[in-house]
């Protein structure tokens, strides 16, 4: 089996999360959940910044017992529960206390896929399988368990493949109209792959 490397902690660090957002892709995203390895490669994120930069951000205005997790340092998960149903994987980004986050909404299922397609009552891998932040985390195992972890440890990491996608789309993030000025900001990133359900999204040049 091929030996991969979880990305470095300095990764994480940069102090703008929306040019390290689309850094993102095509790593992989694994999940070791009751014995079980699953993951995927990240095909579609979203960035959000702290600090009073961002309203779309969790912590935009103040530190809550909700958003405690953007103030860890860089590397550690951010996991909440959306509308009371779906677990959202976020990866804390920037230095300790400055409160910044990238979404990932998609993946394109590569390990564990008998797993994948059990966890979601499906039986073949179709891109609704984990083209949406909710269906990657009830695809990977994902709940409040999984939150403040950190993302070289051997429940929830990332790995670096080797790869880099040949094209990167950007766009507005979806379902932020609250966020006021900042509802434009082109801080949602993809790929190519099926499993992104984007539209009207710019290529980077």
């Amino acid at each position: 089996m091929a030996q991969y490397h979880c990305l470095k902690p300095e990764f994480y660090l940069n102090d703008k999360v929306e040019l390290l957002a689309p850094l993102f892709l095509d790593k992989y995203l694994m999940t070791t959940v009751e014995g079980k390895t699953t993951g995927g490669k990240i095909v579609e994120v979203e960035a959000y910044a702290g600090r009073g930069r961002d309203q779309a951000c969790h912590a935009h205005k103040k530190r809550t017992s909700r958003n405690e997790s953007m103030f860890l340092a860089g590397g550690h998960s951010y996991v909440y529960l959306c509308y009371g149903i779906h677990h959202l994987f976020n990866i804390v980004t920037n230095k300790k206390d400055i409160p910044d986050a990238v979404l990932v909404r998609a993946i394109e299922p590569t390990d564990g896929l008998d797993e994948i397609l059990r966890r979601r009552n499906q039986k073949v891998l179709k891109p609704n399988v984990s083209n949406g932040p909710g269906k990657v985390g009830q695809a990977l195992g994902l709940d409040l368990a999984h939150d403040q972890l950190s993302l070289g440890g051997s429940e929830v990491w990332i790995e670096d493949r080797g790869e880099a996608p040949a094209e990167i789309f950007s766009g507005k993030r979806i379902g932020i109209d609250y966020a006021g000025k900042d509802v434009d900001l082109p801080w949602r990133f993809a790929t190519n792959s099926k499993f992104v359900g984007f539209s009207k999204m710019l290529q980077l040049t």
